[in-house]
């Protein structure tokens, strides 16, 4: 098993007083117990230590020395916290100072401080030591490892009894074996009070989630087992009461507006930017957001997402602002964006730019379990009854404790090694952008490509390890490509549009992956296929009239209505009709129509081409009768005995 390393760096302007002091240190680390294998190097200035934490990813804390000449303590300290907040920052004071010193230091998240003249290396170890040891610590994995080797006769749920059903079973022995024994030791019940309760933790769940809450820059953290599809469910809920107005990217992840549904949330929808050339869908203009706040400065909330599918990042400060100045709360979906507090390639995170709630997909883009997200919350007016009751209606009275056990190791590796995994993947996809464009028929895509002309001037950035990039010169269709790349090469992509594919890295990245991934495209590029034509898919139309409020026409029964007959003819009869359901064609993943919404000519139209386009593209929230395409919609009688939005 490989061990880590954790260096600490001192920074002392005075040569033979640093050399004294990494000698000492690291003559204490050698004579004690160091699980952690901490070892300390010195710098001289500030500029050399902000160098070193750039450079050295294994870096976990920093001792810093308050005579510091070039530059002050003070600002060396705020450097490091806003480059790396994660790093421990401890200072060497002189006794008599302790109080200005201190007073002035502590201000800035400094972890604690030691005496210069007492030149106590082992109790400086010690603390060190201890402060890595509460960082690395995992409350409830730690727990659940525990009692699982206690090997305890279970006489409680779930059926499998730790694997025993399945282990001697001729039919399906081979399960137990293909997952391995520990899944089914460490699937529990609820009925074991050490692992504490997921829906009203007082024991090691709420120690591991306030843990996190630190490690993301939160005041509250909440694990959530079911995804953020049900985070932003809650969040919804606890914010907002039937009625009450929500603005929204109509680009958001489904999950919210089916929040709208459950909230009963008067929504007001705001269209997206849209690039025409790829059929990409970015960030809401700035002007269109500004425009909804003074439009609707009644609204609850505002929700955005950040960082788009594609990687397109908002400039959050001043649309945050901008929000609180209405009193209007700032949710902001970050489900492709869980690992940005750990490098400054990507921040500020949505909660360091002032958001009161962020959700995150732990399990996308960190190290955790399908299903395992996060809810942070910094809202100052937070009503934690209510949200508690909301979490508890929709979360698991029986979850899954290697969910719960993953979100505590992805925050543990997160905060140790984040930093250093970041700044590998950033590597990484440096250079495979080269290796792409090398090939002479694929392209990766810029932000100048990739941004939609509408939001060009909105200070949007890209966040660089999702790589798009244009496939319309190598001779093959996306779904084409999709399938050589699976089948002849063990390639699988994350997603497509009719002429692009999008590639995601992540913190498990290797380099031999992105060599197999460049050696498929040149090989394929070396094939030397002339361009075929590629069809566009049809643009969306903008969003129409909602006539009444989404819960209010999703529950009414409704009435099936053809889209085309067996003659293949438009039913233009359903123009002016009020939709009963979503639906949402993928790709691109954005309604076309919600409930409570009214049809028009366009819609129609617009469906109807995807119902017969050459591209494959899915059409949730369509019915059919028998061969027939058709659209829920809501009777006249319901339209009638319904209050208008």
């Amino acid at each position: 098993m490989k061990k880590p390393v954790s260096r600490i760096l001192v920074i002392n302007d005075e040569p033979l007083v640093l050399k004294e002091f990494v000698k000492g240190l690291n003559a204490a680390a050698k004579s004690m117990e160091n699980p952690f294998g901490v070892v300390f190097s010195g710098v001289s200035s500030a500029e050399d230590a902000l160098l070193a934490i750039k450079a050295d990813g294994d870096i976990q804390a920093a001792v810093v020395d308050d005579n510091l000449d070039e530059s002050g303590a003070l600002h060396l300290v705020q450097n490091i916290t806003r480059f790396r907040p994660e790093l421990d920052v401890y200072i060497l004071i002189a006794q008599e100072q302790e109080d200005e010193v201190v007073d002035a230091l502590f201000s800035e998240s400094v972890d604690g401080y030691f005496y210069r003249e007492e030149r106590d290396y082992r109790g400086m170890y010690r603390i060190l030591h201890a402060q890595l040891q509460e960082k690395a610590r995992t409350p409830f994995y730690d727990q659940l490892k525990n009692y699982v080797l206690l090997a305890k006769d279970a006489w409680h749920t779930p059926g499998h009894s730790s694997g025993e059903s399945l282990r001697g079973s001729p039919w399906v022995s081979d399960f137990y074996e293909f997952m391995g024994e520990h899944v089914f030791d460490a699937d529990l019940s609820v009925s074991v009070p050490m692992l504490d309760s997921l829906m009203e933790p007082r024991g090691v769940i709420l120690e591991a989630q306030q843990i996190a809450a630190k490690a993301f820059g939160a005041k509250r953290t909440f694990f959530a087992t079911n995804g953020t599809s049900t985070a932003n469910k809650v969040i919804f809920q606890t914010l907002l009461a039937p009625g009450e107005k929500l603005i929204l990217d109509r680009n958001c992840h489904k999950s919210i507006h089916h929040a709208v549904v459950l909230s009963g949330a008067h929504p007001i929808y705001l269209d997206s930017s849209v690039n025409k050339k790829y059929g990409i869908y970015g960030p809401v203009p700035k002007a269109r957001i500004y425009g909804a706040i003074e439009q609707h400065p009644d609204a609850q909330a505002l929700i955005l997402t950040s960082c788009t599918y594609d990687g397109l990042r908002y400039d959050l400060p001043p649309i945050i602002e901008a929000a609180h100045e209405k009193g209007i709360k700032v949710i902001i979906d970050e489900a492709w964006y869980g690992f940005a507090r750990f490098h400054p390639e990507f921040r500020p995170t949505a909660l360091e730019a002032g958001a009161d709630y962020a959700t995150q997909s732990t399990h996308k883009v960190l190290t955790a379990f399908s299903q395992a997200s996060m809810i942070h919350v910094n809202d100052p007016t937070f009503n934690a009854h209510l949200f508690r009751e909301n979490f508890n209606m929709h979360t698991s009275t029986s979850p899954q404790y290697s969910l719960i056990a993953s979100l505590d190791i992805g925050r543990k590796q997160a905060v140790m090694e984040g930093y250093k995994l970041l700044s590998r993947t950033l590597e990484l996809a440096r250079e495979l952008r080269a290796q792409i464009n090398s090939t002479g028929v694929f392209r990766v895509l810029d932000l100048e490509d990739l941004l939609p002309p509408e939001a060009a001037g909105d200070n949007v950035k890209l966040d660089t390890t999702k790589v798009t990039l244009d496939i319309s010169a190598c001779g093959y269709t996306v779904e084409e490509l999709q399938q050589v790349l699976f089948e002849r090469f063990n390639i699988q992509v994350e997603k497509t549009t009719f002429n692009t594919l999008t590639l995601l890295l992540t913190i498990g990245t290797t380099r031999s992956k992105v060599s197999r991934l460049y050696d498929a495209l040149m090989r394929l590029a070396r094939e030397g296929h002339a361009p075929r034509r590629i069809y566009r898919t049809p643009e969306i139309p903008g969003f129409t009239e909602l006539r009444y409020l989404p819960r209010d026409a999703y529950f009414c029964g409704g009435e099936a209505a053809a889209l085309l007959d067996e003659q293949e003819s438009v039913n233009q009869d359903l123009a002016g009709r009020i939709s009963a359901d979503q639906i949402v064609p993928y790709p691109p993943g954005i309604p076309v129509l919600v409930p409570g919404q009214t049809i028009t000519p366009e819609i129609i139209q617009y469906l109807v081409a995807l119902l017969r386009s050459q591209k494959t593209v899915e059409l949730h929230g369509i019915l059919y009768d028998g061969y027939l395409p058709c659209l829920r919609i809501l009777k006249h009688e319901e339209e009638s005995a319904l209050k208008p939005a």
